[in-house]
């Protein structure tokens, strides 16, 4: 499922932070995790990293996504109505909620509607004084999904109670809610930070009402929390958790088995494997609401041409791939999203392995010779990409066997990013993991013409047709018409051969086998407040 202010001014002071008062709970649990977060302001970000780092454990939304129960359920609001014509939301905010109290903050009242207005306000509005914290990029979430069009207006009814006004109906307003990005912040602290001039500590000194409290942090090391004493919910079972950031999935993997780490995320398929044999391991998987692809950049020229486009897909051996980098875990992609998503579109044929006719295409398209190009891709495994260095290496011989010359370039993950969504690469390896079980929480922030102002659609393709498809798919609740809209969607998108589809990863982790509690998320979410280590 959230990167422009310099690392340096994100992240000054944190070293100093002092934890809230301690609770009296359990062991504590520490969390090998792949690399760092970009911040933990996480509006201005979009990197599941940063949403594990703070979404995840820090804050709380309006609502939330119930996994079990597949639906949109209460979270900082307990209760809310929708207008007979789906145009007003009205949220009843839970009483005597607390925000977090450390040594830079101490809360003066529960949260209110003010919090509300604030959280939101400041990514809608350009006039906020917040506003220009995120930089030229935006809040790129609000702005993929299209929130400064879409709400007319948020009022204060009364101090828990606030209504959303939206310009048109749409049935994915409530699944927004419940992405990292919709986190709830104190608006008397954002006051705090204004006044002395620190808006900087918002990305760096977080404050939520979530049920940790971050302690402190050392960049590309390690991440420390106390369990939130004043957690409205249902208390953590741990008193301390410790995020280790292990960039290496190896090295994740045997520290899991040292005893180093209780819970090792995103490991290799291999590692998997012999976890499986491990007996003081246990591993914990799920098929993943996930999309691993390599984006052509249709801003980019001949990547502009369709047959161009074709041609690399047809060039791509995605068998020899997903044996090599997955070990057979993923199943091959084709369209966005999974296919146990509704509406996924199976008459859609995927493009074959096919070299000669890429050939073909290449000739057609005015490059019998080939072209010279670059692959981007990160330096650290995850889910979505175990093995980087080999992917792109597959990927770069594929393309050498059809005359097209391409130079591998890997480059750490927040600069990858960074330069990805200013439009800056050719073909990037990219993975999508979705927040809920809606297809358009793949469909507007990667195919709109939104995403391709907020950078997170990164094939850069904005078509008046398939936008109108999207934007219609919103607007009703009727799951038969939405689903035909999001078919003739998945068309566009298959026959503009936007992405290379690479495929649908399993969600794993490895824990030891004494900690209970714990599940992966189809989603890439993490809670640990149910987890205990005996």
């Amino acid at each position: 499922m959230r990167f422009n202010l310099p690392a340096a001014a994100v992240l000054a002071g944190l070293a100093g932070l002092i934890a809230a008062p301690a609770s009296v709970l359990a062991k504590p649990l520490t969390v090998c995790t792949e690399s760092s977060p970009d911040g933990f302001d996480v509006v201005q970000y979009n990197s599941l990293v940063t949403t594990n780092a703070s979404a995840d454990v820090i804050f709380n939304s309006l609502v939330a996504y119930d996994e079990a129960q597949k639906k949109v359920v209460p979270s900082l609001a307990e209760k809310w109505e929708v207008s007979s014509d789906g145009l007003s939301y009205t949220f009843h905010l839970r009483p005597n909620v607390a925000f977090q109290t450390t040594d830079y903050f101490k809360p003066t009242r529960p949260l209110n509607a003010d919090d509300v207005l604030f959280t939101f306000n400041r990514m809608l509005d350009a006039n906020n004084p917040w506003h220009q914290v995120a930089g030229p990029s935006g809040f790129p979430h609000a702005q993929s999904m299209g929130l400064p069009k879409l709400i007319k207006s948020i009022t204060k009814v009364d101090d828990h109670t606030v209504r959303f006004d939206l310009n048109e109906p749409n049935a994915t307003f409530l699944s927004i809610l419940t992405m990292g990005f919709a986190s709830i912040y104190s608006s008397e602290y954002a006051d705090q930070l204004l006044k002395a001039g620190k808006q900087t500590d918002l990305n760096a000194k977080p404050i939520g009402t979530g049920p940790f409290v971050l302690k402190s942090y050392t960049k590309d090391a390690i991440i420390r929390y106390d369990a939130n004493p004043s957690f409205w919910g249902t208390k953590p079972k741990v008193e301390k958790l410790i995020y280790e950031i292990t960039p290496d999935a190896s090295v994740r993997a045997q520290k899991v088995k040292t005893g180093e780490c209780q819970i090792a995320l995103s490991p290799k398929p291999q590692d998997v494997a012999d976890a499986k044999g491990n007996k003081s391991l246990k591993v914990v998987e799920t098929p993943a609401f996930m999309t691993a692809f390599v984006a052509l950049n249709t801003q980019k020229k001949p990547l502009d041409n369709p047959k161009v486009r074709e041609a690399l897909n047809l060039a791509f051996d995605r068998a020899t791939y997903l044996k090599t980098v997955f070990d057979n875990t993923a199943t091959p992609a084709n369209n966005p999203y999974p296919p146990n998503t509704w509406s996924y579109d199976k008459a859609i044929s995927p493009y074959p392995y096919d070299p000669a006719q890429a050939k073909k295409l290449l000739a057609d398209a005015g490059y019998p010779n080939g072209f010279q190009t670059t692959i981007w891709t990160r330096p650290n495994g995850s889910v979505l990409n175990p093995n980087p260095k080999v992917s792109a290496e597959l990927l770069q011989a594929d393309f050498a066997k059809i005359g097209v010359k391409a130079d591998v370039k890997v480059i750490e993950w927040g600069e990858l990013i960074k330069e990805a969504k200013q439009g800056q690469h050719d073909t990037l390896f990219m993975g999508w993991a979705g927040d809920n079980g809606d297809p358009d929480n793949y469909l507007t922030p990667l195919f709109s013409c939104n995403g391709v102002k907020s950078g997170i659609n990164f094939a850069r393709f904005c078509d008046p047709q398939l936008d109108k498809l999207i934007a219609e798919g919103k607007e009703t609740a009727d799951i038969a018409q939405r689903t035909k809209d999001y078919e003739a969607a998945q068309k566009i998108i298959h026959d503009q051969a936007l992405w290379i589809p690479l495929g649908y990863p399993t969600a794993a982790a490895i824990t030891r086998t004494d900690v209970s509690g714990y599940s992966v998320s189809p989603f890439g979410r993490q809670n640990f407040t149910t987890v205990s280590v005996q």
